[in-house]
């Protein structure tokens, strides 16, 4: 079992921070002892009748959705799903995503955050690193059908022995349907029950991210209770969040930024109301800010311009908004300048990862911070560094790789004990990978990353993953993707192919990509067809040569 608590055993080393570290973050106040399963629980008892949560027209009060988390959960351990099982969760921005998290929090089960592009190549490797031994998808979303995907990952691996469907199960009877589960009515167990448990301990491993390393598979970020609670928490007291705080969910609810920065978590642990749209149209979120009176939402750089664009033709009514969170991608100065007199709400930049450091910037910061800076950290203990290649700090103003560790900022991969001399350093420091200039203002100026990766609107690519499926192309001889400037997404992916006969089009590789089970959105956007790819002199591919390309 990898969810081990700190009391009575011995934590793996991805999930320990030194003794001395961590008894400075429990007197000073950073970590609690409240496992994240039990928020819906002390906001059911100050605040039972405020509404906590709503998708469409489904709502749930504090009382109601506590409820309904402990009854999934305890149906959920029916199933046969016990403290410390592994879970992916593949579901959309749908009210029985909050309702699964925390139902599996109370259990002390550990979620596995997939995306809802991901296919074969992504859950297939989720299911393997971690022995996942169940797998909760929608019936269908955007025009896929996740059961068929289910099926096949449940036989091709031996852990998951059970699927729960969130909608039609079909044809497909190995499955359980989660409305099943929602309306069983299992009798709270004793706490003398021998079948008791005691539930998770806040130091135990809560969840497990995705990271958007440069590694050809995806990293698995350990977010303990304790560190997670305390990222959500602090983001939502500089955000000044309260029970009147009302928050739209727009970016899929299981990106880091949407669920703890402060996002759905944050604004529950406040006793706030989360909002859930459907889909990150500026049409739905506009209206659904109207109705809802929301107060605060998160958004990436692409979409912007189309809120922009969209106040400007339907002027909605948008006077509920104070805060407009933009991150999960540089956001280029002139639009940020933007966005205060034409939406009507304050901007507040955001610049973080799933690994951990959260920057904000602050409501009261003046207008040129907010416009030209993604934020400083949130925490008095966030330890940030800035240095050259050789690893020396570098002065204020210079460009440098960002090195952090924290209080919320993770020690080592799950299972991934190979990661930890090439991301960390000897004394604990994570290398992000980020290239920064920081002001001395402690505010951090984002210019660019040391790694191999393609931000595509937020969504991370990892050029190497791409690169071994490209290969698998009978014409294609060898293969380079490097990222290339664009002005609606950030960044857009351009491969680079040496083939044996014709070059496959963008659209054709687009469908080998797609049978192979890679998610759409990493296949290249455009395609080059070059003779042969420049290397470095100790025989590497030179990327660099090929980024400088027109």
């Amino acid at each position: 079992m990898d969810n081990t608590p700190t009391a009575g055993r011995t934590a793996p080393d991805w999930l320990r921070w030194p003794p001395e570290a961590a008894a400075r973050y429990r007197s000073a106040g950073y970590w609690g002892d409240e496992p994240l399963g039990d928020i819906p629980r002390r906001q059911a008892a100050l605040r039972p009748t405020h509404t906590a949560l709503v998708d469409g027209e489904r709502r749930w009060s504090y009382a109601a959705l506590a409820a309904e988390t402990d009854r999934i959960s305890r149906a959920l351990r029916g199933l046969g799903l016990t403290r410390g099982d592994r879970v992916i969760v593949q579901l959309p921005n749908i009210a029985e995503f909050v309702l699964v998290w925390f139902a599996l929090q109370r259990l002390g089960a550990v979620p596995i955050h997939a995306m809802p592009g991901h296919r074969r190549s992504e859950i297939s490797h989720l299911a393997r690193l971690t022995d996942a031994v169940a797998y909760v998808v929608p019936d269908r979303h955007a025009r896929f059908d996740h059961r068929e995907l289910a099926a096949e990952i449940r036989q091709a691996a031996n852990a998951v022995r059970q699927v729960i469907v969130v909608g039609e199960r079909g044809d497909h009877r190995d499955a359980v349907s989660f409305a099943d589960l929602r309306h069983a009515n299992p009798a709270p167990e004793s706490p003398s029950s021998p079948a008791a448990d005691p539930g998770p301990d806040a130091g135990d491993l809560a969840l497990l991210l995705l990271s958007g390393g440069t590694t050809g598979t995806p990293k698995l970020i350990p977010r303990t209770h304790r560190d997670y609670a305390y990222n959500a928490r602090a983001a939502a007291e500089i955000c000044g969040l309260g029970p009147d705080s009302v928050y739209l969910a727009v970016l899929p609810a299981a990106f880091n930024f949407t669920l703890s920065c402060p996002g759905i978590l944050g604004t529950l642990h406040a006793g706030g109301t989360v909002v859930l749209a459907p889909n990150p149209s500026p049409v739905t979120a506009f209206e659904l800010i109207a109705r809802e009176r929301v107060t605060i939402t998160a958004v990436n750089p692409p979409l912007v311009p189309h809120w922009l664009a969209e106040c400007r033709e339907s002027r909605p009514d948008l006077s509920s908004l104070r805060v407009l969170q933009v991150g999960a991608a540089r956001l280029p100065d002139e639009l940020a300048r933007r966005i205060e007199p034409e939406l009507g709400c304050r901007l507040q930049q955001v610049f973080g990862m799933a690994e951990g450091l959260l920057n904000l910037t602050r409501l009261d910061d003046p207008d040129a911070l907010v416009h030209t800076t993604q934020g400083r950290p949130i925490s008095p203990a966030d330890e940030v560094l800035v240095v050259d290649r050789a690893g020396r700090p570098v002065p204020d103003g210079e460009v440098g790789e960002l090195l952090t560790r924290g209080p919320y900022t993770l020690r080592g991969y799950y299972r991934s004990p190979g990661h930890a001399d090439t991301h960390f350093t000897p004394d604990g420091h994570y290398r992000t990978g980020d290239l920064v200039r920081r002001l001395p203002s402690g505010h951090l100026r984002v210019v660019g990353r040391v790694k191999d990766q393609i931000n595509r609107g937020g969504e991370k690519i990892d050029a190497t993953e791409v690169e071994e499926h490209l290969l698998a192309h009978p014409a294609v001889t060898a293969a380079a993707v490097v990222a290339a400037p664009d002005p609606a997404l950030g960044e857009r992916s351009v491969a680079f192919l040496v083939c044996t006969g014709p070059p496959p089009t963008a659209r054709e590789l687009a469908a080998f990509l797609r049978a192979r089970g890679l998610a759409g959105y990493k296949a290249p956007d455009r395609v080059e067809a070059v003779p042969e790819l420049p290397l470095t002199p100790v025989g590497k591919i030179d990327k660099k040569a090929l980024r400088a390309r027109p």
